[in-house]
């Protein structure tokens, strides 16, 4: 851990705040916002709009699954060690419509040596369960903030 964040929550955070700041596919394409990143766990939002709807005129799966994927990337990169996903799966629940604001929460589940598993539950803004979602990351070379 950097000299510069001996508080892990602070670390979680500044890592957050560093990848969410250059995450085009998320802030910008999807219009996700991240509401917090803290150790292992992170809680990010999008509302539904027009754009997610497919041909049935619910959210696109797709979209879900991106949100969902958005999420777990924040939790397992929260100790600023590079991760990145080796494999996910997603259930699909209940339809998300127009208007409907997503919320995804990544719950770090283990983390053993290099790898890690997550789970995210994606629920609308009715807090039920629209996704469950879950991801096993591989720590790769690097960090995310200069040490």
């Amino acid at each position: 851990m950097s000299n510069t964040y001996a508080d892990p929550q602070a670390l979680a955070h500044a890592v957050g705040q560093a990848m969410f700041a250059v995450d085009t596919a998320s802030k910008d394409t999807m219009g996700m916002t991240l509401v917090s990143c803290t150790p292992g766990r992170a809680v990010m939002r999008m509302p539904v709009q027009q754009l997610h709807l497919n041909g049935h005129q619910i959210c696109h799966g797709g979209f879900i699954f991106t949100l969902a994927d958005s999420t777990f990337a924040f939790a397992c990169n929260s100790y600023n060690l590079n991760t990145v996903a080796s494999g996910c799966s997603i259930e699909f629940l209940r339809p998300g419509k127009a208007g409907d604001v997503l919320t995804a929460t990544a719950q770090e589940q283990v983390r053993s040596g290099r790898h890690g598993i997550y789970d995210i539950e994606v629920r609308n803004q009715r807090d039920e369960v629209v996704a469950m979602f879950r991801g096993k990351s591989a720590q790769i070379q690097g960090t995310v903030l200069p040490d």
